[in-house]
């Protein structure tokens, strides 16, 4: 292919659809926002699906190199109530479908696969246009600029590809997450940690909860989850770290001290995450040179598990499309026909299953859900 490809963004689908191009002998740029690898913290543990994300590693030909970052044990699940009663315990699966890897590592590996200069760092886009005579120009905050036959957007939920495509924006969803943690040297608080299992512990209640995950060496990283209005998540300040953490225990009176330690010990910068979500079985017209991938495309709540899965398959199928077909529309039009039934069926199972979560049943409702799985 003698197309150029831009891709914005270095998340999990951009570095995925990139290493595929390149496995193939297809150049590709990823222009991404932030200065470095590590300029930001990469989130917590995500579980691999053998039907979507370990398919792509596999077409990105780093299937063996992931094995190596399994993280055995840690995929065990705990639904207790707000007494701290256990109503549901799924010991780890040595053979889990679905294992567990940190996300910083997953995106390290793929970041490495690239050939060098394949990431832009520190080019956050300000403007794409598309020239009359093809292509689209790219304008960054720094100042630079670019050309490319074909833009591809994995720029994530407030993607500036989008709009070439249609005018959807992310609707909040209700519920918003305070980040949480404890360190591995919290000695104090040996009989919350041990209260997760090996795994990850959900203690939740209608409109509430608090989600804990025990890593292997000992500190624990989660969230606490509230169903809020707007007006509460524009109002919330942590700008003093302990008395926000204060104003979050008292969300949690009259429940069990060893859940609500995870928040009165907290000690993350108590990020605030409102959850967004892109309308489920978005599409859009087919638009000459553009397309998008991951949460560009399909942004939910994280209660299917879907997200960073769908966003690596995403760019894996595009990639391989792109190198099968000559002609890139309909190598585009046949990508977004199994993107937006896909996209569009994982978005309503999450919101569904965020209903779940906090809901009225809530936690009987959650394990149910187990059950069935």
């Amino acid at each position: 292919m003698r197309k150029t490809i831009a891709v914005v963004g270095a998340g999990l689908g951009g570095l995925t659809l990139a290493r595929v191009l390149q496995a193939h002998g297809v150049a590709a740029t990823i222009y991404e926002a932030e200065a470095s690898a590590t300029t930001r913290a990469q989130g917590g543990l995500l579980d691999i699906h053998v039907e979507t994300g370990q398919v792509a590693l596999r077409a990105a030909g780093l299937y063996d190199e992931f094995l190596t970052l399994v993280r055995p044990g840690e995929d065990a699940k705990r639904v207790v109530d707000r007494h701290g009663t256990i109503l549901f315990d799924m010991p780890a699966d040595p053979g889990s479908a679905r294992p567990e890897v940190d996300r910083g590592e997953l995106r390290r590996l793929l970041i490495d696969s690239l050939a060098p200069g394949t990431i832009r760092w520190g080019h956050r886009l300000a403007s794409v246009r598309h020239r009359v005579e093809g292509g689209y120009d790219l304008t960054f905050a720094e100042g630079s600029a670019a050309h490319a036959d074909i833009v591809i957007g994995a720029d994530g939920a407030w993607s500036k590809v989008r709009p070439l495509l249609t005018p959807a924006e992310p609707v909040y969803s209700g519920t918003c997450f305070i980040e949480i943690a404890l360190g591995s040297g919290a000695q104090d608080h040996r009989a919350s940690v041990t209260a997760i299992g090996s795994g990850t512990l959900m203690a939740v209640a209608p409109g509430k909860g608090i989600i804990a995950h025990r890593y292997a060496d000992g500190h624990v990283r989660g969230y606490v989850a509230l169903n809020k209005p707007e007006e509460w998540v524009s109002s919330i300040d942590f700008g003093d770290p302990s008395a926000g953490l204060r104003r979050l225990a008292e969300e949690f009176d009259g429940w069990s001290p060893l859940l609500t330690a995870f928040v009165t010990q907290s000690d993350a910068e108590p990020w605030l995450r409102p959850v967004y979500a892109l309308p489920a079985g978005l599409s859009w017209d087919r638009t000459p040179g553009v397309t998008l991938v991951g949460d560009a495309a399909h942004l939910m709540s994280p209660f299917a598990g879907e997200g960073a899965n769908l966003a690596m398959y995403d760019g894996a199928d595009l990639a391989g499309e792109l190198v099968e077909r000559p002609d890139i529309e309909v190598a585009l039009s046949a990508y977004e026909e199994r993107l937006f039934p896909r996209g569009g069926d994982a978005a309503a199972r999450s919101a569904r299953n965020l209903g779940i979560f906090f809901g009225r049943e809530a936690p009987q409702s959650v394990v149910t859900l187990f059950d069935r799985s």
